[in-house]
């Protein structure tokens, strides 16, 4: 990873916290397997800590690691660093996805009460009223989130974050997922719905579904149309699971209001209708790890090492198995 972003991800008093299972080789962070640093380090690692922007990890940067056993990610996705080398050495595999979960679900569950409270729209509406007195349940006859329906689209590690913060409110929660079970959704306390009935059913629909060609496009215009109106939908995952030209469609009817952290491409165009739509909040994809919060997912990693040096199961695994379900 750069230095940049080590320094964010590990913090002096992170490293002068380490597990004493631990020898850490360098406090310098490798930024290319082909240098003379890398050389010399390589050949040392049972364990490598990767972050955003780490190299492949080909056949060849595993040569010249013979002792390395695990690939620990301080970050999300593996996708962009794993190789089939990888899996064919028997390399250990962890991610700090659980971690980075934790402010998109704090963001969400934060957009989500807002929503249903009718905040942004009332708050617009004052703006519009110019010393008018503004009567928000005239305006918004529903507004409340005692007993509204949170649709959940992907029980991933975001949505299934999300769920935990979403207990102590009085919410019924929705969720389409077909990997999840009835089972399993029992145990998390939420109700399995397939994807069209829950659009249909939810007073806020909010995506946790991974970004994979299957899923391009996932909410298109016949199921943005069957949102009921007066409907929030969010989005944190990825642009490419909307078909945005529907979903500006539907907002400009005024039926349904948009909070979008994530946009197709991530900067919109200059002029965009999404930026001078009202029904549209926009922020520029803060909703994960930023600022402080990227500590925690050294700390997870780091904690991963401690397990795998004391010879514990890894408690964020990602298996070849993983690889077609996960972004």
């Amino acid at each position: 990873m750069s230095a940049g972003v080590a320094e964010q991800i590990f913090p002096t008093a992170s490293l002068s916290l380490l597990d004493e299972s631990l020898e850490l080789v360098t406090k310098v962070p490798l930024t290319r397997f082909d240098c003379p640093e890398a050389q010399e380090i390589l050949p040392q690692l049972d364990a490598l800590i990767t972050g955003w922007g780490c190299p492949l990890l080909s056949a060849d940067v595993l040569e010249r690691a013979p002792k390395l056993r695990f690939a620990l990610h301080a970050a999300g996705s593996v996708k962009h660093h794993i190789t089939e080398a990888v899996w064919d050495r028997g390399i250990q595999v962890s991610t700090a996805a659980s971690a980075n979960a934790i402010p998109v679900a704090e963001y969400t569950l934060a957009m989500i009460l807002l929503a249903n409270k009718k905040v942004l729209e009332s708050s617009a509406a004052l703006y519009r009223s110019e010393g008018t007195r503004v009567s928000p349940t005239s305006l918004f006859p529903g507004l409340g989130n005692y007993s509204k329906n949170i649709g959940l689209v992907g029980a991933s590690q975001v949505g299934r974050a999300l769920i935990k913060l979403l207990r102590p409110f009085k919410f019924n929660v929705l969720v389409s997922d077909p990997f999840l079970t009835q089972e399993e959704a029992a145990q998390l306390g939420v109700t399995l719905m397939e994807l069209d009935g829950l659009l249909a059913a939810s007073d806020v629909v909010s995506m946790h579904a991974p970004s994979l060609p299957e899923t391009r496009h996932l909410i298109n215009k016949e199921r943005l149309a069957l949102i009921r109106p007066g409907a929030t939908f969010i989005n944190t995952s990825r642009g490419a699971l909307i078909d945005q030209v529907a979903l500006l469609q539907r907002v400009q009817t005024g039926t349904l209001y948009a909070v979008l952290d994530v946009t197709t491409p991530e900067v919109l165009e200059a002029g965009h209708p999404f930026y001078s739509e009202p029904n549209v909040t926009l922020t520029p994809h803060i909703a994960g790890a930023l600022g402080v919060e990227l500590a925690r997912l050294g700390t997870s990693a780091l904690a991963e090492a401690g397990r795998a040096a004391r010879d514990e199961p890894l408690a964020f695994p990602v298996t070849r198995a993983d690889w077609d379900r996960i972004a």
